[in-house]
This record gives C-alpha cells, structure tokens and sequence, in this order.
C-alpha cells in the first residue's frame, strides 16, 4: 500500500489559498514542493488543476479527482472518488495530495504523511482553509526553519509530519 502524503502551505490559520490562487509567492516552497514531488504522483481537485498556470506538472503522473466522469483534463488521468485514487496508485511508493480544500478534508483521513510548509503570517483575505487536523495523531518528524529574504517575503518553516499508528 502507498504512502499516502498531503503537501501544503498554510499560514498560522490554517489557511491555504485566495480566490483559486495560492496565498503568497513563496519561492523557496514552491522549489520545495517540486524537490519532494518529483518523479510521483500527484492528485489534486478539478479547481487545483485548472489553477495551474501551465497544465499538468511535468516529470509527475497527475491526477484529477472530479465528480463528472466525463471530464477531461490535458496530461493528466480523472478519478470520481479517493476509493478510485487508492486503487490507481495501490503499488506506488508515495503519492502526494496537493489540494484543493475539498480533496484536503477528504484525503487527511487516509494520509499518513504530511508536508505542511508553515508561512509565519495570517492573511485576512483569505477564503479556503485546509481542515483542522488532530495534532495528537500526528509527530513531527523534522522541521527546518527558514527566515525571508529578498525573493521570499515571509518566514516560514518547512515541517513532516507521521500519523502515529
């Protein structure tokens, strides 16, 4: 059975994304982000997947969970339900969720891993949040802590997390 990994960043409020668009420019997270997912699979919601501002994410097999079965979605394969995912993906190493709210809340139930990049910030704009998660089912594995600098506006730390059996 697969590793089941959520990745995201969030700000102090859990919060994830504004108006279909990530919160900040990060670029330090989004290198991150390339780094661990890299050479997997991803699976995102259909809103994710259309947010993409150049189409699927090359050098990764991605998935696009939807609840019209007819969609179609260039460079990527559709799934209607996470039972349909965790088939698809039974004998890869890791799979990674990467989003959106609604894949969010589905998928904390099943994953095993997280890979929360933690933006030292609260963005009052914001309007989609990733679920409140129970901390005590969770350990923190390994955390680097990162300070802003000229390209990356916040500081923020990069966090993994191991759903304790």
């Amino acid at each position: 059975m697969s590793t089941i990994s959520i990745i995201v960043a969030t700000d102090k409020n859990n919060a994830i994304g504004y108006r279909q668009n990530l919160l900040c420019y990060l670029p330090a997270d989004l290198k991150h982000f390339k780094n661990i997912t890299t050479g997997h699979t991803i699976v995102m919601g259909r809103k994710t997947f259309e947010s993409l501002p150049k189409g699927a994410l090359p050098n990764r097999r991605n998935i696009v969970m939807t609840s019209n079965q007819s969609a179609v979605f260039e460079g990527a394969e559709t799934a209607c339900s996470f039972e349909q995912i965790l088939d698809m993906t039974k004998n890869e190493e890791e799979i990674f969720i990467i989003g959106g709210a609604t894949l969010y809340n589905e998928a904390v139930k099943f994953a095993n891993k997280m890979y929360i990049t933690l933006i030292d910030n609260n963005f009052d704009n914001a309007d989609t949040y990733f679920p409140k998660w129970n901390t005590d089912r969770w350990k923190l594995e390994a955390e680097q802590n990162c300070f802003k600098d000229e390209k990356n506006p916040f500081d923020y730390s990069f966090r993994t997390y191991k759903k304790i059996q």
